[in-house]
């Protein structure tokens, strides 16, 4: 017997711990049990030919290291030769052995089964969990023993302890307890232990993470378990972000996305999976699935929040099998596919995609089939998604889309959809009106759409939506009419002055909100686009005291109260261009004056041109001024001279003129700039002239156009020059010409200086300017003919061509 065996052999790869159950014997250990090679307990017991037993394993590799290193084949023990390899089964010390073992694994497994409780000590825990493992990998037979002993919810109960090593230990001995073993995982599928387990993964003990994904790889094996993982909440969503992180360890993040493929049986996981980010198994099914799988996949894809990127993913994997799936006859597959294109479609990138695949054609065809085809529901849709591919930058004029080769801008297309627009309720309404929106927002098919417009008469027809009480087919038609308005302006204005009402409708959008709303922007862009010079418009809008509106949206937006939209600038913009119809009419319209006049537009005006970074509102400003400055020589009241006494007559030497003190220097009479909207009173004119010196073109030729009205005929020129001088603007003139940024800016610049020049003092020192000299003289030989006019009158104030010269005659 070996009494003393628990002291002196060790049970090579069993555990510390696990070496303290299996000194628990309730019978001794006998030497018989041992083999001498390797010191352990023998499994499967051999006997040679000379009577001495061995484990199997064992005597076979020391007999293949005899004949690998050329040695005499000799028994380990004895050290005799052996004659024979021969060795036979010890079947009843086997069966001894087996039964001893089974004996003492009935007082162990008890042990254990007593250790594992959450009030127990660590140590004896461990214990208990070391034995289980060591027990279930000596036999795998020996799972079934755990199971039948109810160990596995003892087990699991462990995973509560506070002991981070014991719930460590715990999920390695369940991957060993369940591993290739379905009964011992459909145990684990009871209760809430796969919650429990799928916890861990969110832990902040790596260890414990680590155990947990192996746990649930292994049990993500049976197809029992797949439903079940997936059901924990929040568990996909967790095995998703570990795929994706960084900070796991590689082997975790393999197992991790080893356990999502697993999961990806389960059509339910599928869709979880594709909800949080990992979208290409539910993109697999639907290009491989049965009939039925591709449409619920489908359908669920359009059900999904998709980033831009992924959209442009899915049009690229699975865009031709939506479209053919869009095709078909069955209803409900063109429903789910219309509803995943209309999400796929939404960003420009994968709508130009889309295109490419060849989706124009078939869409075009839902819009234009009839209801009893296609219900209504799905035509909205079609048109959504067309709304959506036409916001993108494709070839649309050159794209086939009808049986004869029609494009989307080909006239009898255009037609349908404005018939379509004309004869369907509001909701699809505003998606066609959007589709018109998106090709007339490209100058290359804005003409196109532009003359089927014109040819179909529809032009009143969408007029008649400003009114429409469903915001978003409001928004749609004036963002379409906007966008018409600088080809169709004419047509346009005659059909808001008509008796409907729309002009008056159109006015209430602009003023009802008091943040600016983009509704209100494209209404206000609209109303400004139209012709500026057209007088009943301009007249019905002072009728409807438009212009007081938008003087107060105005001053509103400058004293900052609605300042939080990011559409104030262009409903700012619009405003400004609006307000400025007024001075274009100023000499056909008194009550344009009058209104000018009550509300101090001139200083209004000289206000905008300080609005920094917005050009538009600081050109438009600028022009207004030049137009109301141009009739200020109309509206100065000159003085009334008195007429001469009966001395005065007889004797004229003898009287004085009378001495005139008030007057405008440059229109000879009274003037303000409230009332005259004379430029010398106030800032205007130094505002004017810091603008010579902005960075847009545009900016500057207004400021100019504004400064040339001080000496223009019909003023005192000379005075406008030394108005000019006083606040330094005569060298940012000069310098405007001879930048020559611009044709336009150029020739204004050349009539500009030629009236500086007629100042003697002037004169002179530019003579002395080269570079004036040079531009002048580019003007006179590379100018139109209005312009060399001009500039040979410059050159002979500054002597550069002989007053005798007469290449021109003067004008």
């Amino acid at each position: 017997m070996a009494g003393s065996w628990d002291e002196s052999h060790e049970l090579g790869s069993q555990s510390d711990d696990s070496f303290q159950y299996e000194r628990q014997h309730i019978e001794p250990i006998y030497d018989a049990f041992i083999c001498p090679l390797t010191k352990q307990i023998m499994r499967d017991p051999v006997t040679l030919e000379n009577g001495q037993t061995f484990e199997r394993e064992a005597i076979e590799n020391w007999f293949n290291e005899c004949k690998e290193n050329n040695r005499k084949l000799i028994c380990p023990l004895t050290l005799k030769e052996l004659k024979t390899t021969d060795m036979n089964p010890s079947i009843a010390l086997r069966n001894t052995i087996e039964e001893w073992n089974a004996r003492n694994e009935a007082v162990q497994l008890d042990m254990a089964r007593k250790s594992l409780n959450i009030g127990c000590p660590e140590t004896d825990i461990l214990r208990a969990l070391r034995f289980v493992q060591d027990l279930c990998k000596r036999n795998l037979s020996n799972k079934h023993i755990i199971r039948n002993a109810d160990l596995i919810p003892m087990i699991v109960d462990m995973l509560k302890s506070s002991s981070r090593r014991v719930r460590c230990t715990t999920l390695k001995t369940l991957h060993v307890v369940v591993e290739d073993d379905d009964d011992n995982k459909e145990i684990m599928a009871e209760g809430d232990n796969v919650r429990t387990i799928v916890k861990f993964l969110s832990h902040e003990q790596s260890k414990e993470r680590e155990e947990a994904v192996s746990l649930l790889f292994e049990l993500s094996k049976s197809e029992a378990m797949v439903e079940k993982i997936g059901s924990v909440n929040g568990a996909i969503l967790i095995l998703v972000g570990m795929t994706s992180s960084n900070s796991e360890n590689v082997s975790t993040v393999e197992k991790a996305d080893k356990i999502l493929e697993n999961l990806e049986n389960n059509e339910n996981n599928v869709r979880q999976m594709a909800e949080n980010g990992r979208l290409q198994p539910l993109l697999t099914l639907l290009l491989e699935g049965s009939p039925e799988l591709k449409l619920s996949m489908a359908s669920y894809l359009g059900e999904l929040a998709l980033s831009n990127d992924v959209k442009v993913y899915v049009a690229t994997s699975v865009g031709p099998a939506l479209i053919n799936l869009m095709k078909t006859t069955n209803i409900q597959s063109r429903e789910a596919a219309l509803k995943a294109l209309n999400q796929v479609s939404s960003c420009e990138p994968s709508a130009k995609i889309l295109v490419d695949q060849g989706i124009l054609s078939p869409l075009v065809q839902h819009l234009f089939t009839s209801q009893s085809q296609l219900p209504m529901r799905l035509k909205e849709i079609s048109a959504t998604i067309l709304a959506n591919i036409v916001a993108s930058d494709s070839d649309f004029d050159s794209i086939p889309v009808g049986p004869n080769h029609q494009t989307l801008v080909s006239e009898d297309i255009i037609h349908n959809l404005l018939h379509l627009i004309s004869n369907t309720g509001p909701a699809i309404e505003c998606k066609l009106l959007h589709v018109l929106v998106g090709l007339t927002n490209s100058p290359v098919t804005l003409i196109s759409v532009v003359s089927a417009i014109k040819s179909s008469g529809a032009i009143n027809s969408l007029v008649q939506f400003i009114e429409a009480p469903q915001q978003d087919l409001r928004l749609a038609s004036i963002k379409l009419l906007h966008n018409l308005s600088p080809n169709m302006g004419q047509e346009l204005a005659s059909s808001l002055r008509g008796a409907a009402g729309q002009l008056g409708g159109l006015i209430k959008v602009i003023s009802e909100n008091i943040a600016s709303t983009e509704e209100q922007a494209a209404a206000v862009g609209l109303l400004a686009d139209l012709p500026e010079r057209d007088m009943g418009l301009t007249r019905q809008m002072l009728d409807e005291g438009a212009f007081e509106m938008v003087v107060s949206r105005i001053k509103m937006i400058r004293q900052g109260e609605p300042r939080r939209s990011r559409f104030v600038t262009p409903y700012l913009e619009g405003l400004v261009r609006v307000l400025s119809r007024l001075t274009f009419v100023l000499t056909e319209e008194p009550k344009a004056v009058s209104l000018c006049r009550e509300h101090d537009l001139a200083g209004l005006f000289v206000d905008l041109l300080q609005v920094n970074g917005l050009d538009n509102v600081q050109m438009v400003s600028a022009f207004s001024l030049e137009n109301l400055s141009q009739e200020s020589k109309n509206l100065t009241q000159l003085p009334e001279i008195p007429p001469p006494g009966y001395c005065g007559v007889m004797f004229p030497c003898f009287s004085k003129q009378p001495v005139m003190t008030g007057l405008c220097r440059v229109h000879r009479g009274a003037c303000s700039r409230r009332d005259t909207f004379c430029l010398l009173e106030g800032p205007g004119l130094a505002r004017l002239v810091a603008l010579l010196d902005h960075t847009n073109e545009l900016v500057i030729e207004a400021a100019l156009a504004a400064l040339s009205t001080l000496l223009d005929d019909g003023v005192n020129i000379e005075q406008g020059v030394a108005a000019l001088c006083e606040c330094e603007g005569i060298k940012p003139i000069l310098d405007v010409l001879v930048e020559k940024k611009t044709d336009n800016l150029w020739r204004r610049a050349v009539w500009v200086v030629e009236r500086l020049l007629r100042t003697e003092d002037i004169a002179y020192e530019v003579s002395g300017d080269p570079n004036v000299s040079t531009a002048l003289v580019q003007a006179f030989q590379h100018g139109d003919y209005r312009t060399r006019q001009i500039a040979e009158r410059a050159l002979k104030h500054v002597d550069k061509i002989p007053n005798f010269s007469g290449i021109f005659p003067n004008t």
